[in-house]
This record gives C-alpha cells, sequence and structure tokens, in this order.
C-alpha cells in the first residue's frame, strides 16, 4: 500500500474547512462561513490540479 501524504494531508484541511463552515453557521458568522469557503475551494482546487499534474506525469498508479 502506497500512501500519498500530501493528499492525506490536503484531505485534512478540506475536512476541517468543511468542519469551519458548519461551525461558523452555529456562531453565525459570516466572516467565518466565508472564510471558510474560500479556504474549502482553494485546498480542493490545489488537490486536484495536483492530482491532475501527478497523473499527467504518470506518478499515480
Amino acid at each position: 500500500m502506497n500512501i500519498k501524504w500530501n493528499f492525506l494531508f490536503l484531505a485534512f484541511l478540506a475536512a476541517a474547512s468543511m468542519a469551519g463552515i458548519g461551525i461558523s453557521v452555529g456562531e453565525r458568522s459570516t466572516i467565518g462561513i466565508i472564510v471558510s469557503i474560500i479556504a474549502l475551494n482553494a485546498i480542493m482546487g490545489y488537490g486536484f490540479a495536483a492530482k491532475k499534474k501527478m497523473r499527467d506525469q504518470g506518478k499515480l498508479d
């Protein structure tokens, strides 16, 4: 089994951003919601771009 640690780290960051959205909704913080959504989009966008780059280079199974 070959773990891609960078993708695991990005998955944890994305999950934390999703949790941040929920916490911000509970706290009724509009700024927190917006920041969490932007962070989630940035993290997931970077992850998908990195995966595509690695796939194109033949580094993924």
